[in-house]
């Protein structure tokens, strides 16, 4: 399980990497080529269509994955291709719908929601990245449930360059924030369309082959409704939570903190090399588990990812946060003043992985228990809505930021506490505490000698890499924060990545080295 996962992971971390890599060219393109005020407006005219995108999904992508990772294992490719045309034709009918509704509400969303009537040609245009949106998360879905994470990753590195090239091409030519908003919807549909292809000519082709010509459309969506159904709720009612907040600091906050913010998001998507991956094969892995057959296993198995999450995610998000000021200094200079706070408190929700965010839900998820997860959804509204309300009214991005780190947090520790009880799965807290301590001692050493520094910001930004990485690594030697038998885990574990095995089990035989001259 574990190969396999640091397999499909790989894949979709070069993906994520090089996806991310151009579309952060891409914002700063566009970041650089607008003033603040007009990346603000961008950055709401992209966000009007999400008000309707919540309604898009209904649980069905989740339940892709789940049943065609399922019917995969258990060799039925009929029923893989029967969830594979019933969810592709609820997508694209319910995705063609919402566009067009976006479209007619256009105006309204611009002027009563927004307060911002110039921008209802800008919605117009996005309103169908919905259906293309649509496609490319169907077809996304299909290939993590059948593992195929290397297509997933040719499609996000096709829609980021496209938007790349496309964006800042419009802006050049006169179009301004028009040509951005158009830049990203032409490049969502061409990748949409080019990953129903790769569907065909990777999945479907061979599968319609098949003599089973039962497709019971109707059937296997009503079972992924039963499925994923308290999932899509939760997500809604999480979107209207969004929703509710991009309303509250387009009414209380200027244009420029929101393209201040706008940028510290982008620039937060780095942390996302690694927990993406995590979080997108736990799932399918999580799936394969019988509580009553494979206890033990699955008390092993989580314990352990959270443990690997962590040592993944938390240094590279207290890296960010240490890093801040001379990382956005040197993309943007003096532009965005305040985004290296924002960026920096953003950078915290990241270190929940540490405590389990990362798989605590992938968990509960995978056993059917999605009622469960829609009752800490709920909980989370319960709290995030008033707070939000108060804190962003009077504090803006910072109150913003503030509810968004806190909200969840009951809900993360009832989760805990239900694995506890129903699977006696926890968490290794002791590990737990010393990747943290670790991250935090190799940022603060990190932090404090940058900042005694005059040079430049791009050096003082290497520079820190340069202190951070090795002294994280002297951190959790120290702390024994890894043991032998971790080495000997991940050494397997990354034994089905071919040619990159090699280099990475010459660090691990490094670091064993260290282990022995210092007896640990």
């Amino acid at each position: 399980m574990a190969k396999v996962s640091a397999k499909g992971g790989f894949h979709l971390f070069w993906g994520l990497a090089v996806s991310t890599i151009i579309s952060a060219v891409g914002v700063i393109l566009v970041s650089r080529l607008l003033s603040p005020s007009d990346y603000g407006i961008y950055t709401i005219a992209l966000a009007a269509p999400g008000l309707l995108i919540i309604f898009r999904d209904w649980g069905v992508n989740t339940a892709m994955i789940k049943y065609v990772a399922q019917y995969n294992t258990e060799n039925k490719p009929a029923n893989v291709k029967n969830i594979l045309i019933a969810g592709l034709l609820f997508e694209l009918a319910l995705g063609l719908s919402l566009s067009f509704f976006s479209f007619l509400l256009s105006g309204f969303l611009a002027t009563n929601i927004f307060q911002r009537p110039d921008i209802k040609p800008l919605i117009e245009i996005a309103s169908f990245i919905i259906l293309t949106g649509a496609l490319l998360t169907a077809a996304q879905s299909a290939f993590t449930g059948v593992e195929k994470m290397e297509l997933t990753s040719i499609t996000m590195i096709g829609q980021s360059t496209l938007k790349t090239v496309l964006a800042p091409i419009l802006i050049v030519l006169g179009l301004g924030t028009f040509g951005a908003i158009l830049g990203n919807t032409i490049a969502y549909l061409i990748i949409g369309l080019a990953s129903i292809l790769m569907i065909y000519l990777a999945l479907y082709k061979e599968l319609h082959k098949l003599n089973d010509d039962r497709l019971e459309i109707v059937k296997n969506i009503k079972n992924m409704f039963k499925y994923g159904l308290p999932l899509s709720i939760s997500a809604i009612t999480s979107g209207f939570l969004a929703q509710f907040y991009n309303f509250l600091i387009a009414i209380y906050v200027s244009d420029l903190m929101i393209g201040n913010y706008a940028v510290a998001t982008n620039f937060a998507v780095l942390i996302t090399f690694f927990a993406a991956p995590i979080t997108t094969m736990l799932f399918p892995a999580f799936s394969k588990l019988d509580p009553q057959k494979d206890q033990e296993t699955l008390k092993n198995v989580y314990q352990l990812s959270v443990k690997y999450a962590g040592l993944l995610v938390v240094p590279a998000a207290v890296v960010i946060m240490a890093l801040a000021q001379p990382a956005v200094s040197t993309l943007f200079g003096d532009k965005y003043t305040s985004t290296p706070l924002f960026l920096a408190l953003l950078a915290v929700s990241y270190l929940y992985s540490a405590f389990g965010s990362l798989s605590t839900g992938n968990l509960i998820n995978s056993q059917g228990q999605t009622t469960f997860t829609l009752k800490l959804t709920l909980l989370t509204l319960a709290i995030g809505f008033p707070m939000g309300f108060i804190l962003i009214s009077q504090l803006g991005i910072i109150g913003l930021i503030i509810t968004t780190l806190t909200a969840g947090i009951p809900s993360l520790i009832i989760s805990l506490r239900w694995l506890r009880r129903h699977y006696d799965a926890t968490i290794d807290w002791t590990s737990s505490a010393k990747i943290l301590l670790s991250s935090a001692t190799a940022a603060a050493l990190t932090y404090a000698l940058i900042a005694q520094s005059s040079f430049a910001s791009w050096i003082q930004l290497f520079i820190g890499v340069a202190i951070f990485l090795p002294s994280f690594l002297a951190a959790i030697l120290l702390t024994r924060t890894i043991n032998r038998a971790d080495i000997s885990n991940l050494r397997e574990m990354l034994s089905g990545l071919g040619p990159l095995r090699h280099p990475l089990n010459y660090l691990l035989n490094i670091i064993e080295k260290l282990m022995t001259a210092f007896r640990l």
